[in-house]
């Protein structure tokens, strides 16, 4: 497995990270020992850079990644999230820094943790300049309880005010041949200010492989059920140029 740079200050990170949202529940009932023998599985990939956030479960996907940690007696790096107001009408985001360091001191007692490697703002609250939010953040980071600043699905002028506080180590973004829009300002903005730029669902939510998905066989909650492009007519229209990526892909003997 390659390593990379997080951002301009590390650390040292695999390449390829595993995303950790679906230990929550969001592509349908998971059990302990899936999650488990999935996290065996990435650690023997050489993958040790892993993407949680509170809200995925809510909860569960931190404590499953705590209690694989607890058992196996070994230690992932982590990023994890917070922001979205856990329980409140959808849409609620709270930025202020009473709400996320007790967000943080929940994700540490259920990661079995005292430092996070990276905290991302997992979205932005308007109410509060993101300048103020860069200075909370700034807090925890000279407090030893993070080690990069990252926010999730922001916008570049957002990126450059945040960066006029201090260093952004990374944003985080979809990115992939199916969601193109970070190439209109964002990475350009990322490589000019030594951010890193993380792409989730690189693979577009499990589009990009060797079987065509069924959306109506999606599990109730599976929360692609509510993306447009999942929607089963627009579905099969999408499916046509995937199928023409794959034919290419085993023309070179590729695969997708």
């Amino acid at each position: 497995m390659k390593m990379r740079k997080l951002g301009l200050h590390g650390p040292e990170v695999s390449a390829i990270s595993f995303g950790a949202m679906s230990f929550g529940g969001f592509f349908g009932p998971t059990t302990r020992d899936e999650s488990f023998a999935t996290l065996d599985a990435v650690m023997e990939m050489g993958i040790n850079f892993l993407d949680t956030s509170n809200i995925y479960g809510p909860y569960t996907s931190e404590e499953v990644i705590g209690a694989w940690q607890a058992d196996r007696g070994k230690r992932f790096k982590i990023a994890t999230k917070a922001g979205i107001v856990i329980g409140a009408p959808r849409g609620t985001v709270d930025n202020s820094e009473p709400y996320l360091r007790e967000q943080l001191e929940g994700s540490f007692k259920r990661l079995g943790v005292d430092h996070v490697e990276l905290y991302y703002m997992h979205r932005r609250d308007w109410s509060i300049a993101i300048e103020q939010v860069m200075e909370t953040l700034l807090k925890f980071k000279e407090e030893g309880l993070i080690g990069g600043i990252g926010f999730s699905e922001i916008a570049p002028a957002s990126l450059r005010r945040a960066a006029t506080v201090g260093h952004v180590d990374a944003v985080q973004s979809e990115y992939s041949l199916w969601t193109r829009q970070p190439e209109l300002g964002m990475i350009q903005a990322c490589a000019e200010l030594g951010t890193a730029f993380v792409p989730f669902s690189p693979v577009a939510r499990g589009v990009f492989t060797d079987t065509d998905l069924d959306p109506t066989s999606f599990a109730e909650k599976d929360f692609r059920r509510a993306i447009p492009r999942f929607e089963p007519e627009t579905f099969a229209r999408n499916m046509g140029p995937v199928r023409a990526l794959r034919a290419l892909a085993a023309s070179k003997g590729w695969t997708t």
